[in-house]
C-alpha cells in the first residue's frame, strides 16, 4: 500500500508546480494525519492495543476448550477468523503474493497457511527495505559508472545456476528440474541392461563403411541361442565362457571393431587447409526437429550421409542407473538442428553408424572422451574422422577449455548452464531444456572453422599443429568402453582417495560395505551414489555403530535402500567389529598390492662375497614345508636337534651393506622381541637416499587389462600360456622328488633320535633297580629293634651322601611307573615307633617333640663330627623355619 501511494504522489507532483509538491505528498501519503510521524504513532498504538487484546484471549488448552464448548463463542471465533483471513488475503493480493488462505484441507491447512504468511512477510519486508533505501537516496538497481575497458568480476555460485551480468531483475531464482516419480526407462528397453560383473562385449552386428570385415562372432546372432550357458548366467558371461572353451575370436570380442579403419585413416587436404568461417544462423531462424520415431531416424540418417560435416553432443543421466544411460543426442548441420530421443529409439540408433563411420564426413564434438564410450555402451555406435574442439582449445592455450568459454570467445553468446544437472529422462521435455540442448551443437560448426584458422595462424600457416589435433581426436575415437569390474581389491583404490587411516576393523567394514553397495547397485540398477554415498560409507566405517539406529544416524538424508537393508548392514558392521584390532600400517602391508613384489637382482658381486650364492647351491623348499623344530623330553638332546635344523634350512649370511637393495618385508613380528620390534621401526623411519634409483614397489595391474588384446599384459600372459606342458610336468615332478627326499631324511633323523632316547631310558632304569627307596628302608628299619634303628640313622648320617634334587626326581618317576604289588604293601604303624631317634641328642628342657629343635640338634650333630659350621646360615634357617611353623609342623621334617 505504501509503495502504490508513493508512486501516485510522485506522478502527480511532476505535473504541478514545485510549490505544491510537499502539500500533495502529505495529503496523498497520510490522509487524515498531519505528517508521517503522526501516522506512525497512530499505527504503533493500534498494534499495541491489538497485542494487549490478544493476550486477554483464552489460552490454548483446557481454558480454550472450555470456552469452545459454548456455541456463541464458537460462532464468534469462526466469524472473526474468516474476517482476518479475508483481510490477510487482500493484503497478499495487493503485494502480488499467493493469497489462497481459505478452502484449505483441514489436515495440512494450518501448515500451508503458515508458509504463505512467512513468504508474504518476506516479500513485504524486502519491498519496505527497497523503499527505505530509495528514500535515503540509495538505488540498488543503479549500475556503477566504470571505464569501458574494465569489466566487473563475475561471481559464479555454481555451474548450473550461473547468473548473467546483464540480467535486468535484481534477483533471479533457478529451479533444478528433477523427476522424483518418473517411470524407469530401463523397464521399456527391448534388450535388458547387463550389469553383471563381466567384461563388456561390443553390441555391433553390422559394420558399415568397413575396410576390414566384421568378425563372424558379431554377425552370427544364433550363437547365443544354441548355447545352454545363458540359461543360468548373463549373456556376456555366456559369450566369454563359450569363447574360452572353443578358443575362437577371443581377441575379436574385446578389440575395437573399427581399429583397422582408424589406423589407416588419411585426413583430406581440404580439411588441413585454411577455411573461410561460415557464420551460423540465428536460433530463431533455424529449424529444429525432434526425432522420436523410426521413420524420422531413417530420414535423418539419409540427410547426414549427404553432408560434409555435422556437430554432435549427448545428454547423459547416471544417478538412477548403475552404468548410466544416454537420454538425448543433439546433431546440428549448417542449416538445421536435430534432437533425438535416445530412450525411445535406443535399439534402433545403430542405423546412424552409416553416417558416423563415414571417413568422408567430419564429426565435430567438444570433450568427446565420455561421449565416445557412451555411444558404444548404449547403441553400438562408433565414430570415424572425429574432430574435438576441446583438444583444439588446449593446443591454442586458451584460458579455459569449456564449451561455455568457446561460445563467449568466438560467438559472443552466454550459455546458461542451469540445466546441466537436470534430469534428462523427463518426457515430454520442457522448452527450456530443449533450447539448452540445442545450443550445445548449434554454434559448434562455426567454432570448428574459427579454431582451424587460429591453429594455422598460430603455427605460421603450417599444418603441423592442426595435424596434432586430428591425431589426438583419432586417439579419442579409438577409446573402448570398459565396464566397472568388482574385485576383492577394488575398495583399496577408493580408500586411498579418501586419505584416511583406518584400523583393521574400520577397513573390514569399509570393504564389506563396498561389496554390499556394488552388489545391490547391480541388482537394483541404481548408481553407487544413490545406493550409499561414499561419505556416508566412510562415516559408518569410522563409527562402527552397535545398533541399526546408529547406521541410520550416520546417513543424512537416509538413502532408501539403506533404510530397507539396515539389518543386513548391521550384520556387516558386527562382523567387522569381531575382527582383531591392529594398526593401520600392519593391515596396509598385508593388502598392499594385487601382485607379489619381486626384489630386483643386485648386479654388484665380489669374488669373496659369500652372502650371495647361486640358487642351485641352496635347497628348494616351499614355505609350507619349512623345517620345524621337534619337541624333546630331555634337555641334553636339544643342541643336536638345532644342528639338524640348521643343516636342512640352508641359511646363508646376509650382506651388511645393502644400499641398492630393497628391504625385506617379512611378517615375522611374532618371533621378534619388544626391543627388536622397536629397532625395526626406527630403521624403517629412515629413508634410503638411493630410493629414486630403485624400481617402484607399488605395482598395480588392472584385471581388465588381462582381457585386452592390445595391452602388454595380455601378450605376456599369452606367452606364458604357450609354454609346453611337458616342461611344467618335469618341474613339478622334480619338486615332488625333492620334497619326498627331504621328508624321508627327516623321518630317519627322528627314528635315530627315538632309538637313542629309548636306550637312555633303559640304561637309567637298570641303574635304579638296585637302589633302595625310602619306604623300603623304613620297612627294614621297622622289622629291626630300636637300637638297630639308631645305628642305621647314625650310619646314614655319617656315610650316606646327600642325594641331589635331580636324582630324587628321577628316582620318584620309575617308582610311579612301576608300583609294588598289592599283597606286599603294608601300612606302617607310627604308634610303635620311637620318635627319640630323630632327635639325635636328648633335650634337657622339654621332652615333647619339636621339629625346629630337632633340626638344630641335627645341625649340631654334624658340627660335632668335625664339619665346618656356618652360624649365619644356621640363624637364617632357624628364623625361616620359625616363621613357617604356623602352617603346620607335620611337613617340616628334617632333610636326609
Amino acid at each position: 500500500m505504501d509503495s502504490s501511494k508513493s508512486k501516485d504522489s510522485t506522478n502527480s507532483g511532476l505535473q504541478e508546480t514545485n510549490s505544491d509538491i510537499n502539500d500533495e505528498e502529505k495529503n496523498d501519503l497520510c490522509p487524515g494525519f498531519k505528517d508521517a510521524d503522526a501516522f506512525v504513532k497512530y499505527g504503533l498504538g493500534a498494534v499495541l492495543s491489538a497485542t494487549k487484546a490478544s493476550a486477554g484471549l483464552p489460552q490454548t488448552g483446557d481454558e480454550y476448550d472450555f470456552y469452545r464448548s459454548f456455541p456463541g463463542f464458537q460462532e464468534f471465533c469462526e466469524s472473526q477468523g474468516d474476517k482476518l483471513l479475508h483481510c490477510m488475503s487482500q493484503i497478499m493480493q495487493h503485494h502480488g503474493c499467493r493469497s489462497r488462505m481459505r478452502d484449505r484441507n483441514k489436515l495440512t491447512g494450518l501448515e500451508e497457511r503458515f508458509d504463505l504468511v512467512v513468504d508474504s512477510n518476506d516479500v513485504i519486508l524486502e519491498r519496505v527495505g527497497i523503499l527505505l533505501d530509495e528514500a535515503d537516496g540509495v538505488n540498488r538497481n543503479q549500475q556503477p559508472v566504470m571505464p569501458a575497458e574494465f569489466q566487473p568480476p563475475k561471481i559464479v555460485v555454481s555451474s548450473w545456476n550461473r547468473m548473467g551480468s546483464s540480467s535486468g531483475s535484481r534477483s533471479e531464482t533457478f529451479r533444478l528440474l528433477q523427476a522424483k516419480n518418473i517411470a524407469r526407462p530401463q523397464m521399456k528397453f527391448k534388450e535388458k541392461v547387463d550389469n553383471s560383473n563381466t567384461p563388456f562385449i561390443p553390441k555391433i552386428f553390422i559394420k558399415p563403411n568397413a575396410v576390414k570385415p566384421l568378425p563372424s562372432y558379431f554377425t552370427n546372432k544364433q550363437i547365443r541361442k544354441e548355447r545352454p550357458e545363458d540359461l543360468d548366467v548373463p549373456a556376456a558371461l555366456a559369450d566369454f565362457i563359450h569363447q574360452q572353451r572353443t578358443q575362437e575370436h577371443v581377441e575379436d570380442m574385446f578389440a575395437h571393431p573399427y581399429q583397422y579403419e582408424l589406423d589407416h585413416l588419411t585426413i583430406q587436404e581440404s580439411v588441413l587447409s585454411k577455411p573461410e568461417p561460415q557464420m551460423y544462423k540465428p536460433l530463431t531462424e533455424t529449424k529444429c526437429s525432434f526425432i522420436d520415431t523410426l521413420d524420422d531416424l531413417v530420414a535423418l540418417n539419409e540427410k547426414l550421409c549427404k553432408l560434409s560435416e555435422f556437430a554432435v553432443d549427448l545428454e547423459h543421466h547416471s544417478y538412477r542407473s548403475f552404468l548410466g544411460l544416454t537420454c538425448l543426442i543433439q546433431i546440428s548441420s549448417r542449416e538445421e538442428d536435430f534432437i533425438i530421443d535416445a530412450i525411445e529409439l535406443r535399439s534402433e540408433l545403430y542405423i546412424l553408424n552409416e553416417a558416423f563411420t563415414d571417413p568422408a564426413i567430419v564429426k565435430v564434438f567438444h570433450g568427446a572422451d565420455s561421449d565416445i564410450e557412451w555411444l558404444q555402451r548404449d547403441f553400438g555406435l562408433y565414430v570415424v574422422n572425429l574432430f574435438d574442439t576441446h583438444q583444439a582449445s588446449r593446443a591454442l592455450n586458451l584460458a579455459r577449455h569449456s564449451l561455455d568459454q568457446l561460445l563467449k570467445h568466438f560467438c559472443n553468446v552466454n550459455s546458461e548452464k542451469r540445466y546441466q544437472l537436470a534430469d534428462w529422462r523427463i518426457r515430454p521435455l520442457p522448452d527450456e531444456m530443449v533450447q539448452y540442448a540445442r545450443m550445445d551443437t548449434h554454434y559448434l560448426l562455426y567454432i570448428y572453422d574459427c579454431v582451424r584458422v587460429q591453429l594455422l595462424d598460430f603455427n605460421h600457416g603450417q599444418p603441423g599443429l592442426l595435424q596434432s589435433v586430428w591425431n589426438k581426436s583419432k586417439d579419442i575415437s579409438l577409446k573402448k568402453y570398459t565396464k566397472p569390474i568388482f574385485t576383492e581389491e577394488s575398495y583399496l583404490e577408493l580408500q586411498r582417495k579418501q586419505k584416511r587411516s583406518f584400523n583393521t576393523q574400520q577397513l573390514t567394514a569399509f570393504r564389506l560395505l563396498f561389496a554390499w553397495r556394488d552388489k545391490l547397485a547391480r541388482q537394483e540398477d541404481e548408481s553407487t551414489g544413490f545406493t550409499l554415498p561414499t561419505h556416508m560409507m566412510n562415516k559408518i566405517s569410522e563409527e562402527l555403530p552397535k545398533e541399526p539406529q546408529g547406521i541410520i544416524a550416520c546417513c543424512n538424508p537416509v538413502p532408501p535402500l539403506v533404510r530397507q537393508q539396515v539389518n543386513e548392514l548391521h550384520l556387516l558392521v558386527q562382523q567387522a567389529r569381531e575382527m582383531p584390532l591392529l594398526k593401520a600400517e600392519i593391515a596396509a602391508e598385508k593388502k598392499k598390492g594385487l601382485t607379489p613384489i619381486k626384489k630386483p637382482e643386485v648386479t654388484m658381486f665380489g669374488p669373496h662375497d659369500t652372502s650371495r650364492v647361486s640358487e642351485s647351491d641352496l635347497q628348494h623348499c616351499s614355505p609350507d614345508e619349512l623345517p620345524v623344530k621337534q619337541g624333546v623330553l630331555f634337555a641334553d638332546d636339544e643342541p643336536k636337534m638345532d644342528v639338524d635344523v640348521q643343516k636342512t634350512s640352508g641359511l646363508m649370511a646376509a650382506a651388511k651393506i645393502t644400499q641398492f637393495e630393497e628391504l625385506e618385508t617379512q611378517n615375522d613380528h611374532e618371533s621378534l622381541s619388544v626391543a627388536q620390534m622397536k629397532a625395526r621401526r626406527i630403521i624403517e623411519c629412515f629413508e634410503n637416499p638411493f630410493r629414486m634409483y630403485l624400481p617402484s614397489s607399488d605395482v598395480h595391474i588392472s584385471k581388465n587389462a588381462k582381457f585386452d588384446p592390445s595391452s602388454k599384459i595380455f601378450e605376456i600372459s599369452k606367452r606364458w600360456k604357450l609354454l609346453s606342458m611337458e616342461q611344467q610336468q618335469k618341474e613339478l615332478e622334480a619338486k615332488k622328488e625333492a620334497n619326498k627326499k627331504a621328508k624321508e631324511e627327516a623321518k630317519e633323523r627322528t627314528k635315530k633320535v627315538a632309538e637313542e632316547r629309548n636306550q637312555a631310558k633303559q640304561s637309567y632304569q637298570e641303574s635304579l633297580q638296585n637302589v633302595a627307596t625310602v619306604r623300603q628302608q623304613a620297612a627294614e628299619s621297622a622289622k629291626g629293634g630300636g637300637k638297630k634303628r639308631e645305628r642305621v640313622a647314625s650310619e646314614v648320617g655319617e656315610s650316606t651322601p646327600k642325594p641331589s634334587k635331580k636324582q630324587m626326581k628321577s628316582a620318584e618317576k620309575p617308582q610311579k611307573t612301576e608300583p609294588p604289588p598289592k599283597d606286599s604293601f603294608k601300612p606302617f604303624d607310627y604308634s610303635q615307633s620311637d620318635l627319640k631317634v630323630f632327635a639325635g641328642t636328648k633335650s634337657k628342657d622339654n621332652t615333647q617333640f619339636d621339629p625346629n629343635r630337632q633340626a638344630q640338634g641335627f645341625k649340631k650333630k654334624k658340627t660335632a663330627r668335625g664339619q665346618k659350621s656356618n652360624s649365619g646360615a644356621g640363624n637364617r634357617s632357624m628364623s625361616y623355619m620359625a616363621g613357617k611353623s604356623d602352617r603346620g609342623f607335620r611337613h617340616n621334617w628334617p632333610k636326609r
